[in-house]
């Protein structure tokens, strides 16, 4: 049967949640405060959680960066902020998903479906894998453009030579539009690709990391990286 942990303090909402899962099929665990979360989380294996931002004693934000030290379980934030910094600095920690309350349960349900089959699928990957024979140093996978190069393999960007740090979804959001050299790309088919193929949530999340990535690139560098294409997206073009 499929664990899920839920990790609220407001009694009601924790308690109803419960109730529909356990409706829907699946084993529960609850808990109000963060350091319980971080030690059931940590002594059990959960296939989901589901974790409120603003909880006693530690936060939900501490509780994740936790929680992602020592497991790569899926996690759901569950949160009254509507802000997007905090969405994007939720995903920047290692959420894989987050609704904002009050949800309605049908989208929370769909939201835990997505994330329990992309794990699955991500298993099945891994299991599927054989091991790779001993074999030369492969050349690495170079994306460049105005004198920015990012190695796929090594997750590594330099500019000029020199490196430059991102978070795992700016990385994500510019080796996309680096893959799409002169096309322009929708906020939403960049949230799927830096995101997740599944991605629902607000497609303005892109927007946070191209200001992000033009602080980090193009303002700090005075190169002219990305170009908005208003009412449409983002692009990079060559020269």
């Amino acid at each position: 049967m499929t664990k899920i942990l839920v990790v609220e303090d407001e009694a009601k909402i924790a308690r109803f949640v419960e109730l529909e899962l356990t409706h829907e099929g699946y084993e529960v665990d609850k808990v109000d405060n963060g350091r319980d979360a971080v030690d059931l989380a940590l002594s059990n294996d959960y296939d989901l959680i589901l974790l409120d931002i603003l909880l006693p004693q530690l936060n939900g934000m501490e509780v994740l960066r936790r929680i992602r030290k020592e497991k790569d379980v899926p996690v759901i934030l569950l949160t009254a902020r509507d802000a997007v910094m905090d969405k994007v600095a939720g995903l920047d920690a290692g959420a894989d998903d987050y609704i904002t309350k009050p949800f309605a349960i049908e989208e929370l349900l769909a939201r835990i479906r997505v994330a329990l089959k992309r794990r699955e699928a991500a298993a099945t990957v891994a299991a599927s894998e054989a091991p790779a024979a001993p074999s030369a140093q492969p050349a690495h996978h170079i994306l460049a453009a105005k004198g920015v190069q990012l190695d796929v393999e090594r997750h590594e960007v330099l500019v000029e030579g020199e490196p430059v740090d991102l978070t795992n979804r700016e990385f994500e959001v510019l080796k996309a539009l680096l893959e799409n050299l002169n096309i322009v790309m929708s906020r939403e088919r960049l949230a799927q690709l830096a995101c997740g193929y599944d991605f629902v949530g607000e497609t303005n999340i892109i927007d946070v990391y191209i200001r992000h990535l033009r602080s980090k690139i193009d303002d700090r560098y005075g190169i002219k990286l990305i170009s908005t294409v208003r009412g449409v997206g983002y692009v990079i073009r060559e020269g």
